[in-house]
């Protein structure tokens, strides 16, 4: 159904950053969550994506069954390494098309950090051009949950309705945890109890005319856009010794995802493999229409929680500064397993990371935030969270929540860095 919002010629107002964001390692998943063995190739030290409509052609050109061999392999979801060895040699990964095109383009091609076999890769999202990147969506959906939380947490200062404060959400929650069994009841539950009334409670007035009604046309983040960031493309940067540092290396590392036994024993549960970015180094940009912030007004009385960038910033400090703290304690009581089902899980680099009381970080994006990032979950008791958790299909009777955590591993199998937590500094 068409929009009967009016179309409204505002006056050009902002407030501007250019933002650079670094992180030690990041992912963030693709709209594909694992590639299939035809998508990707992998040698001792580097997993290479083809260019698929280049690989077709090079083998039509190459003549025999092989095109018909890469049909096959790809409706029956084979690994095509042999194919591409006995089509093109030993050095299969330097074959162009007859055009010139290159059948292993650089941008698709990442260093292997795993001397294991990869059986399941996850893809990293990529903008059109095929370069990975960092979407300003993502950004943003993180910034929504900061402010949420932001809210939850100092609800008396911004007069927050009493129906939305933690206390009655959790009331909510305990009465009707058990719809969270239902999977549109998972995706729509936040809405219901909180976030439709943080955001888009809102009258908007503008030119003597008001507009109201929940939906996105009032939803105070439309004042604030935030731009993708540049292409997460390989570079190096030069250290104060002279040291020459690679940025935005794309790598497939072993995760691991690990929990811990009712001692407090480290405990493996899985590896998963996917695409990453290590040292990411990029830059995108934060805008905030203030004229138009000033029209919107809480049909409840609830006050704009920012009124600046400024302010915006401080708030996603202030979340990362929660998750900082909670994640500290968990790992300060995991203990090292050296025989987790046969993975030494020593995380004493782990425990090392999170030794500083103030958290280093801004925000913490993509995979690996899981529910302590992406939910205001922290602002619940334990047994609330873990409830909540159960009864959306992740099961873990008697553990908080989340129960699980993921690290990845170095080449040397040093279980060293955790993805995800993005440093930011305005230009």
């Amino acid at each position: 159904m068409k929009s009967t919002f009016p179309q409204l010629n505002k006056p050009q107002v902002y407030e501007s950053k250019q933002i650079r964001l670094t992180s030690p390692i990041l992912h963030i998943g693709s709209s594909v969550s694992r590639l299939n063995p035809f998508e990707y190739v992998q040698t001792s030290k580097k997993v290479y994506l083809p260019n698929q409509e280049a690989l077709t052609k090079a083998l039509y050109q190459q003549g025999g069954s092989f095109l018909n061999d890469y049909i096959t392999a790809i409706e029956q979801q084979e690994d095509i390494s042999r194919l591409l060895e006995n089509a093109f040699g030993q050095e299969w990964w330097n074959t162009t098309a007859a055009n010139g095109e290159k059948i292993f383009p650089d941008i698709f091609i990442s260093r292997k950090w795993t001397e294991d076999k990869i059986t399941d890769l996850r893809p990293m999202i990529r903008n059109g051009m095929g370069e990975l990147f960092i979407p300003g969506s993502s950004i943003k959906g993180a910034i929504r949950t900061a402010i949420a939380y932001h809210l939850l947490k100092h609800a008396d200062s911004y007069q927050v309705p009493s129906n939305q404060r933690v206390s009655a959400i959790e009331e909510k929650l305990r009465k009707n945890i058990g719809e969270l069994s239902n999977k549109r009841n998972q995706k729509f539950a936040d809405d219901k109890l909180f976030m439709d009334s943080f955001f888009s409670d809102y009258s908007l007035t503008y030119q003597d005319r008001t507009f109201s009604g929940t939906s996105q046309n009032t939803d105070i983040l439309r004042a604030l856009q935030v731009t993708d960031s540049q292409p997460l493309l390989e570079k190096s940067a030069i250290a104060t010794n002279g040291r020459r540092i690679p940025l935005n290396l794309p790598v497939v590392p072993e995760v691991i995802v690990s929990s811990r036994f009712s001692d407090y024993s480290a405990k493996y549960r899985a590896s998963i493999y996917a695409e990453m970015v290590k040292q990411v180094d990029t830059e995108f940009t934060i805008s905030l229409d203030t004229e138009m912030l000033s029209w919107f007004k809480h049909n409840q009385g609830m006050k704009l929680p920012f009124n600046n960038l400024d302010e915006l910033l401080k708030i996603c400090q202030e979340f990362a500064q929660e998750q900082w703290d909670y994640e500290h304690d968990y790992w300060q009581n995991i203990e090292n397993n050296p025989n987790a089902a046969g993975k030494n899980l020593n995380f004493s680099y782990i425990r090392e990371l999170y030794e500083s009381e103030k958290c280093p970080y801004q925000l913490r994006l993509g995979w690996g935030s899981g529910m302590t990032g992406t939910t205001v979950g922290l602002c619940f008791p334990d047994d609330l969270r873990a409830e909540i958790r159960d009864n959306c299909g992740l099961k873990a009777p008697d553990f908080e929540a989340p129960k699980s955590r993921r690290t990845v591993k170095t080449p040397s199998s040093d279980i060293k860095f955790v993805p995800g937590w993005v440093k930011f500094k305005a230009k």
